[in-house]
């Protein structure tokens, strides 16, 4: 089946008489054995319970995996693929990563004993350089948050494998519909479940999917043995949240797209980070390795006081740490998501503290570039107006100059080449 038809159509409860349309909530703690001496499938909801299983059996299909793992949340996805480090050992990490991320690695980890650097990892030859003996683990995102940065995963993977090292590769800002690692050569996929895959805000979850057998042995010892296995509640909520995957990141990406491109063309922005657009590092990189360009917008203004007039004055767009869910929401990086980055160290990145983050929901486009250019004209009011001459005439070219890009009257929902490079 295609994945649109997997989405709806799998077995939702396995060995249930009644027929259910629907997979049970087994909201229960333990399990009735029918003997002292001999263990039924199910004991204990920590090691086990039907919902959670019928979410990572439909998860490890989507990801093309043997085997999936659900957590209470993203982070404790990430800490569970983690914990198969020890002291001594060694990740290597883009250097732009969500900020939660960051504080796992750099400040909780180091704890036991496991260190990591940072480098710029689109450049394989700087991540050639960057690897030691020590590094067991290369850890990436598909797309970087938020500075939208693309790795070569295959060549990465190639490159981590023959240095005896293990790829992690969050994909959450792709989902599995747009991306799959696995295939790509990377040992370990996580998701913030919370974000795309569960898409109503109402869940916080977190995904680890693996092809390996020994890798997903490992997996379960420190999901059973730690305890941060999914709820049966929260397993359900994300399994339903499941089926509309395919719908909303079709509406969502087409919007994106449009949205993309009416920032490329404003007067108030410097500069679009999106990859549909033809001037992403790496854009044929990403177009090899992925089938969509995902729904996240980020922009910059040139001005972090102007960024935040603009995300206060905006009303469809909620301000939020968060991203991915059908309503569309906004943030500053620099003093949310990733406000536990030390400022010298955003500093010495030049992480841009007038980025702005959008998340695009499933609302009628139309309506949030309305929103979009009220927020702007409000934050005009405020500020200066900025007024680029070209040839002697004011024209409406963004702060950096961007080439006016009429907004494409047919637009495709998924793909990545939406615009073609130059």
């Amino acid at each position: 089946m295609r994945e649109a038809t997997q989405l709806v159509h799998f077995d939702a409860c396995p060995g249930e008489p009644f027929n259910a349309t629907c997979t049970p909530i087994y909201q229960t703690a333990t399990f009735d054995q029918e003997s002292a001496g001999e263990f039924g499938r199910y004991d204990y909801t920590r090691s086990g319970n039907p919902t959670r299983d019928v979410l990572e059996s439909q998860l490890a299909k989507l990801e093309g995996g043997l085997r999936s793992f659900a957590f209470a949340s993203g982070l404790a996805a990430i800490t569970a693929v983690m914990n198969l480090l020890g002291p001594g050992d060694e990740i290597l990490a883009c250097d732009d990563l969500y900020g939660g991320t960051y504080r796992l690695l750099s400040r909780i980890l180091a704890r036991r004993g496991v260190s990591v650097t940072y480098a710029d990892l689109t450049d394989l030859a700087v991540a050639e350089k960057a690897i030691t003996p020590r590094t067991k683990l290369i850890f990436v995102e598909s797309v970087s948050n938020p500075l939208m940065r693309v790795c070569d995963l295959r060549a990465l993977s190639a490159l981590a494998h023959a240095h005896g090292a293990k790829v992690c590769v969050d994909n959450t800002f792709l989902s599995p519909l747009l991306m799959k690692p696995l295939k790509l050569g990377a040992d370990f996929v996580v998701h913030s479940a919370t974000k795309y895959l569960s898409g109503h805000s109402d869940v916080t979850a977190g995904v680890v999917t693996v092809a390996d057998p020994q890798l997903a042995a490992d997996m379960y010892m420190i999901q059973n043995g730690e305890g941060a296995g999914l709820s049966p509640q929260d397993s359900y909520l994300l399994l339903r949240g499941l089926k509309t995957l395919d719908l909303r990141l079709e509406r969502q990406q087409r919007s994106a797209n449009l949205v993309a491109m009416h920032l490329w063309n404003h007067a108030d922005v410097t500069r679009v980070l999106f990859p549909g657009l033809p001037d992403l590092a790496n854009a044929q990189v990403h177009s090899r390795q992925a089938s969509g360009t995902g729904a996240v917008v980020c922009f910059e203004t040139g001005d972090a006081a102007f960024s935040q007039r603009v995300v206060e004055a905006l009303t469809l767009f909620g301000i939020r740490v968060s991203f991915g869910s059908v309503s569309s929401s906004a943030s500053l990086p620099c003093n949310m998501s990733h406000a536990s980055i030390p400022a010298a160290v955003r500093e010495a990145r030049k992480f841009p503290k007038d980025i702005v983050r959008l998340s695009i929901g499933i609302e009628d486009v139309r309506d949030l570039i309305e929103d979009l250019d009220r927020a702007f004209a409000i934050a005009r009011r405020e500020a200066a107006t900025i007024e680029v001459k070209v040839g002697g005439a004011a024209v409406s070219t963004g702060r950096s100059g961007n080439p006016a890009v009429a907004i494409p009257t047919g637009v495709r929902a998924a793909g990545v080449a939406l615009f073609s490079s130059p």
